[in-house]
């Protein structure tokens, strides 16, 4: 039960969008400097924009381990829509 009410909010959360007219610059002063990865291993996840109280917030890249073997991150992007901007989150395909 408590699985599938976590469900339940992840893809509530999930069809929220928020339409921008203009794409937010990434922020003043931020210097992406990929650190070397951790292991072989490690897949570099780019910046992303999260849906934080109706906007978007910059979060830097980062190091990750894939979920499982041979998994490949799709980069998060801006896909424009009639009314704007969208962000569509990166993921793990």
């Amino acid at each position: 039960m408590l699985f599938m009410a976590v469900s339940l909010f992840t893809a509530l959360k999930s069809n929220a969008q928020i339409i921008v007219r203009v794409r937010p610059p990434r922020p003043v002063g931020v210097v992406i400097a990929r650190p070397p990865a951790p292991s072989p291993r490690h897949v570099w996840v780019a910046e992303e924009w999260t849906n934080e109280g109706g906007r978007y917030v910059y979060h830097a890249g980062y190091w990750a381990l894939p979920p499982r073997p041979h998994a490949v991150w799709i980069a998060g992007h801006w896909r424009n829509r009639p009314r704007g901007y969208v962000w569509i989150p990166g993921h793990w395909a």
